[in-house]
Order: structure tokens, then C-alpha cells, then sequence
């Protein structure tokens, strides 16, 4: 009797970003502020840019005012905080130096946000990434969520995922997720939702009938050079 095949160790990408970075590094600065609604304000304390869960929770959105806000800051018990970059920068490095850790490469895309260059099987990137995602809270106390998949674009489509379906606990292998699932995830997020579409161009794909990322997932490649660019057609081979 034959043994089975092992598994194929492939190369992949992990894209990991702190969650609500700002609110996250303070917590980290002042634990005191754990489970409490904060929202971080702009450089003038007009309006909030970054929100906790908590403070999501309440309503606030991003970019409101803070003049409207604060009539009910002592009934919603928020803590307003004027922002702090150079506590930003620093927690930044410290993620990013950790992160470096796992792989053999690292990009780093924003402050809060990085690609990783993986490799494994499937049950080795679920466990890498779940290890990372550990070793951040541990040692820099912010919470981060992993997405790895073959391409960027659906490494940050796994990680948005991870971040709103509690069920993958903020780590998700995209190849790990039966087809038919992700298929029907596809289906509900608009087009809008595929890093680097703005609003301007959804408005243009939408005009074609593209809604969905599974709509533009099954658009002619060509026909969509041809009447955006070769990164949009890259996209849908993505």
C-alpha cells in the first residue's frame, strides 16, 4: 500500500495589520484604557481618526467631529486622546522588528500594516500565523490580524476577513477556506473592498456590471485592460 503524498510546503504571502492601531498603541502605553470606548484625534483635536471597538459600538464614526462628540463623552464614559505619533512610531517598530522574525523578507506598507514573505502547508501558515499573532500581544500588547494567501491582494482580503469573522479567531489561510465559502464571501463584499479600488473606480466597474469582487473575479481579463489598466487586469487574475 502506497503512502500518501505530503503536503507541498508553498510559498505564500502574510499580511498582518495592528487593529485600530492608534487606540491599540495607547492601550498598550495606559492598560487602563483596555475594554473602555477611546476614540484618537486629529492633530488639532478636531475629529476622530482612529476608534476602539467599544467606541464603534457607540455609533462614532470616523471623521466626526469631536465639538459633536464631546456633549456625551461622560455618559458613554469615552476617553478622547490627542494623537501621539511618536508613540505611534515607536510601537510601529517594535511590531515590524518582531514581525521580521518569521520571515525571510518583510515589507512594511504602512505604519500599522506589512507583508511577509511564508512558506508551509497549510497547517504550518495557520499555526505560523497564529504564533505571530501571539507573540505581538505578548511582547508589544496590540492585537493584529493575519491573512496569508498566494497574492497581496487576497492576503489583505484573508486578513479583513479574519478581522470580522470572530470564527477564524484574527487568523485566516485563504487557500485553508473550502472554495465555496470564499466564493460566497466574494459575492457580498462590494468591489470597493479590493485594496487598491477607490470610489471613483467602482463607480466605473459598476457601470459594466461588476458589483462584487466574485463579479469582477470572473470579468475577461483582457476586456478589463483594456478599458482600466494592466494592474486592474492583474487584479482579476488575482
Amino acid at each position: 500500500m502506497s503512502k500518501p503524498a505530503p503536503m507541498r510546503r508553498m510559498p505564500q504571502i502574510a499580511h498582518v495589520d495592528v487593529n485600530c492601531f492608534y487606540a491599540s498603541a495607547e492601550r498598550a502605553f495606559d492598560p487602563s484604557l483596555e475594554g473602555r470606548p477611546v476614540v484618537v484625534l486629529s492633530n488639532n483635536d478636531g475629529c476622530a481618526v482612529t476608534r476602539s471597538p467599544e467606541a464603534k459600538a457607540l455609533g462614532i464614526a470616523l471623521g466626526e467631529p469631536w465639538f459633536k462628540l464631546a456633549p456625551r463623552a461622560q455618559e458613554w464614559g469615552l476617553v478622547a486622546l490627542s494623537s501621539n505619533y511618536e508613540l505611534y512610531g515607536d510601537i510601529s517598530a517594535r511590531v515590524m522588528e518582531l514581525l521580521g522574525r518569521y520571515s525571510a523578507w518583510l515589507e512594511v506598507y504602512s505604519i500599522d500594516e506589512a507583508f511577509l514573505g511564508v512558506k508551509g502547508t497549510p497547517t504550518d501558515l495557520l499555526a505560523l500565523g497564529r504564533t505571530m499573532k501571539a507573540a505581538v500581544r505578548r511582547n508589544v500588547g496590540v492585537p493584529v490580524c493575519v491573512g496569508i494567501a498566494g497574492t497581496k491582494t487576497l492576503a489583505k482580503l484573508a486578513n479583513k476577513w479574519a478581522k470580522h469573522n470572530p470564527a477564524f479567531g484574527g487568523v485566516c489561510h485563504w487557500d485553508s477556506v473550502p472554495a465555496a465559502a470564499r466564493e460566497a464571501l466574494m459575492g457580498r463584499l462590494s468591489v470597493i473592498e479590493i485594496w487598491g479600488v477607490a470610489t471613483r473606480l467602482t463607480k466605473r466597474l459598476n457601470v459594466l456590471g461588476l458589483h462584487s469582487i466574485l463579479d469582477l473575479s470572473r470579468a475577461d481579463p483582457v476586456m478589463i485592460r483594456d478599458r482600466f489598466s494592466v494592474v486592474m487586469m492583474r487584479t482579476v487574475l488575482e
